[in-house]
């Protein structure tokens, strides 16, 4: 096992470290976007089969190809590799440094900004429109959509700038809000979001493969459901402003919009029941709990006892760190609820409320909450991991966390509390050299935290 890399000091140099990176691995390769593709569809002569759907591929006359997402590239690769010829063309959008072409057979693969979305996400969303426009009732279009999707398939309402968006999203990032409270608001902003891809390609037959990042995978949330009815309402997205005290540092568009629509001046988005989804199918091929399970098969091939304690958590990273720890150290000092050697798996996501000006994401931040919390227990490890690759704003995906991180910490003159404050967990676990810095995964099913006690 090359432990180099996932870059961490504490991996490198325990003698668990090539155990639990092939646990890493493990999570990882069960949400490889192609195999995800390659399980879910296949193609044999006029035969098309979708999960437990099947199409008769005589009735169209074009096969194109959309979507957007981190994972975009290689489940692109995977469907033009069992279609062939039959894919006609298409777009998909992904962040930049996801891919290393710009054409994958027919299909144009544009680069654009995440998580805050930019010029390129927005021309490459616009000549998407253009041909779903096009669209006929005997085309086909897969859409594929992944983590990441919302920010990159951009398409703002004519009376919003790209600008209002860019600073609603910082706004929203920065206050702890959920996924779904931000997907809620970047619905009833777009013309692609929220069913509007769906409306948009009507009445052609849609088949959308979707490898989810969202806690329970709700279809309408995932890259803000593009092909999903939208369970939202403009009252919900006017909440959320509310909610987080942002109806002051919304930009005037965004709130003259919001409002009009709850005065009934602007029409809903396409909601349950809505005729244009009835040739609409939307499969899942790959979740958190897909992840979560395969590390649980291979830590009981490594002789650990294995636990999912959930694929639900939530809530502020530091808590949450702070509340897995405590369950790591019941573990080490009583053998509940699983005995040595231990592996207990949490899937999620979690979020950062930002109070200070550091660096790092809700993995790093839930990681360094822990450190104090493990301080001098034996042979234990905490370990978090953002699937994608990339945690936040930065290049690492997590951190690694023993009962001596607080001890080399203080060696080199840091406290953690203070790093905490000014949320800058990234620079922490620089310093310890204990970042996971796997490198960008090309798929991304939320985050999963890693709680071993070793024998």
């Amino acid at each position: 096992m090359d432990l180099t890399r996932w870059n961490a000091h504490s991996l490198a140099s325990a003698p668990w470290g090539g155990q639990v990176a092939r646990i890493l691995e493990a999570a990882l390769q069960a949400v490889d976007p192609a195999e995800a593709v390659r399980r879910q569809l296949s193609c044999s002569g006029s035969a098309l089969k979708v999960g437990s759907v099947s199409l008769d591929l005589r009735r169209f006359r074009r096969v194109r190809v959309v979507g957007a997402g981190k994972a975009g590239a290689p489940m692109t690769r995977a469907v033009v590799e069992i279609m062939g010829p039959l894919v006609t063309d298409g777009i998909v959008i992904v962040k930049e440094g996801y891919t290393s072409s710009d054409q994958i057979g027919p299909v144009q693969i544009v680069e654009a900004g995440h998580p805050l979305p930019d010029e390129r996400g927005l021309r490459a969303a616009r000549r998407m429109m253009d041909l779903l426009a096009a669209s006929q009732a005997d085309d086909l279009i897969l859409c594929l959509i992944s983590g990441g999707g919302s920010a990159l398939l951009t398409a703002p309402l004519p009376d919003i700038t790209l600008e209002d968006l860019q600073s609603l999203t910082s706004a929203l990032l920065a206050s702890g809000a959920r996924i779904e409270e931000i997907n809620a608001l970047r619905k009833h902003l777009d013309l692609l979001k929220g069913g509007g891809l769906a409306r948009l390609a009507a009445p052609a037959q849609i088949v959308a493969l979707i490898l989810s990042d969202v806690v329970g995978d709700p279809l309408d949330t995932i890259a803000s459901g593009p092909t999903v009815p939208d369970t939202t309402t403009f009252d919900t997205a006017y909440g959320v402003l509310q909610r987080y005290d942002l109806l002051d540092r919304a930009p005037a568009p965004i709130l003259n919009h919001l409002e009009q629509g709850r005065l009934g001046l602007i029409e809903e988005t396409p909601k349950p029941g809505d005729p244009v989804f009835q040739l609409v199918h939307n499969q899942i091929i790959g979740s958190n709990r897909l992840a979560a399970q395969a590390a649980i098969k291979q830590a009981a091939e490594e002789g650990f006892q294995p636990l999912l304690l959930t694929t639900y958590l939530q809530g502020e990273a530091r808590q949450a760190g702070r509340f897995l720890s405590s369950i790591l150290r019941q573990a080490a000092v009583s053998g509940q609820p699983v005995p040595r050697p231990g592996c207990i798996v949490a899937g999620g996501e979690t979020t950062v409320t930002l109070r200070g000006g550091g660096l790092g994401g809700r993995n790093q931040e839930l990681a360094l909450a822990a450190a104090g919390e493990l301080a001098g227990l034996k042979n234990v490890a905490l370990v978090t991991l953002a699937t994608d690759g990339g945690d936040g704003p930065t290049d690492a995906a997590g951190a690694v966390v023993t009962g001596e991180t607080l001890h080399r910490a203080r060696q080199l003159e840091l406290n953690p509390a203070d790093f905490l404050r000014r949320n800058d967990s990234y620079h922490f676990f620089e310093r310890l050299g204990d970042l996971l810095k796997p490198g960008p995964t090309q798929t991304n099913v939320n985050d999963l935290t890693f709680l071993f006690t070793f024998a």
